[in-house]
């Protein structure tokens, strides 16, 4: 079951002064905000706590990451829609009956959860994630 949105991803160029204008905006203090970089995705990422949801920033780590390749065709702005779940697997196979399958296998993302893309021409042309924490 899908149980919470977990983050609202924005693709940017400069991690930085992107990531000062959302504390501006959202008024986030700095033990709301946590960066780190994902290489297995190659981006360097900023999540700012806004309620039980996130504001993720992403900023690619080199010109072959599907960030750069994103930024280069559609510009900065709105990337991904992450929807938390327990059980990922789950959910993939109940997606999978609804002719809504995954892009890939799950992988490790940010925030070491395990997490699967959806393909935005399935989902009114918005890239959709589905994260599942992972219990240590």
């Amino acid at each position: 079951m899908i149980s919470n949105i977990d983050h609202i991803a924005i693709a940017v160029r400069d991690l930085d002064n992107a990531l000062e204008r959302f504390k501006a905006l959202t008024g986030a203090a700095d033990e709301q905000i946590r960066i780190e970089e994902v290489p297995s995705e190659k981006v360097r990422v900023a999540f700012i706590q806004v309620g039980s949801s996130k504001i993720e920033l992403l900023e690619p780590l080199g010109t072959n990451s599907p960030i750069a390749k994103f930024l280069e065709k559609r510009g900065e702005g709105l990337h991904h829609i992450a929807l938390e779940t327990q059980d990922i697997e789950t959910e993939i196979a109940r997606t999978a009956k609804e002719d809504l399958l995954p892009l890939s296998e799950p992988s490790l993302g940010a925030g070491k959860k395990k997490i699967v893309f959806f393909n935005p021409k399935d989902t009114g042309r918005v890239l959709v994630e589905f994260v599942q924490k992972i219990k240590d």
